[in-house]
């Protein structure tokens, strides 16, 4: 049991490949780790669990990769990668902004970024939920977001760009994520059902898809909810009782049953 993950970890995107409904970025980013125009800063907003942070892990993972492919794709096997994938890579490193807050982490922060990193060409530096930095933590960041060392880079991301102030804004190339296609979360479902075992309808699907509104981490939570319920088998009718949706057939049937003085 200590072993499980949620799916929403399990499977979490590894590659830029793999990132779902965000082509406009990683296409952009890409281009720039070939041409080697990589910014200093990055912003990456939009709604929750849209891939954001898999996003700013896998840039931080490609850029420090050393056998890159010709899709500019981490390698997944060489001494970066590795330990990037164990957890235990000191090049690259995550700041939650929630619990970290004040002028005090900041200052910590812009301390280590001082010294230059050991094996890797760069030091990433991810401040997950930015907005919740205090003004004078913003502050305190401002000139070494603006002239960081060379092997230095940051990005940060957050749900509520308009917190942010304008002289961060102004340091950072700003990436828009969108919310997920309906169709693109479905996929990714029946992907996680088809690696997992589950029995699924396609309409159960597109049912969970719908009340994730846009967000694939939302959608994957209620996946392995609705089968933890279900023992493994989906059906529309399940998923639309147990996350209180209207089933599309009572909508087809209930204006016939009313002509003839049914209630349905």
């Amino acid at each position: 049991m200590q072993d499980y993950q949620v799916s929403a970890r399990k499977y979490r995107p590894p590659r830029f490949e793999e990132l779902v409904g965000q082509d406009h970025i990683t296409t952009t980013l890409r281009n720039a780790i070939a041409k080697g125009q990589l910014a200093q800063a990055y912003l990456f907003c939009g709604p929750r669990g849209v891939g954001k942070t898999s996003c700013a892990r896998i840039l931080a993972k490609t850029i420090n990769c050393s056998f890159r492919d010709s899709h500019q794709e981490a390698c997944g096997e060489c001494p970066s990668c590795q330990s990037f994938d164990q957890g235990r890579s000191l090049a690259i490193h995550e700041l939650d902004a929630a619990s970290n807050n004040s002028v005090d982490d900041i200052r910590s922060l812009v301390e280590q970024v001082r010294y230059p990193p050991q094996g890797s060409d760069y030091k990433v530096y991810i401040i997950d939920e930015v907005h919740m930095l205090s003004t004078a933590a913003f502050n305190a960041l401002l000139k070494t977001l603006e002239e960081p060392p060379t092997y230095a880079k940051f990005i940060l991301a957050t749900t509520e760009k308009h917190k942010i102030l304008p002289t961060i804004l102004s340091r950072c190339q700003v990436f828009d994520f969108k919310r997920i296609r309906l169709q693109d979360i479905a996929e990714r479902l029946a992907l996680v059902c088809r690696s997992e075992g589950f029995e699924y309808e396609n309409d159960a699907l597109l049912t969970i898809a719908s009340r994730a509104d846009g967000a694939l981490r939302d959608a994957l939570t209620m996946l392995d909810q609705l089968a933890g319920f279900s023992g493994g088998k989906l059906t529309n009718s399940l998923v639309c009782d147990q996350l209180g949706v209207l089933d599309k057939a009572f909508l087809w049937t209930a204006p016939e049953q009313c002509s003839k003085g049914i209630r349905p």
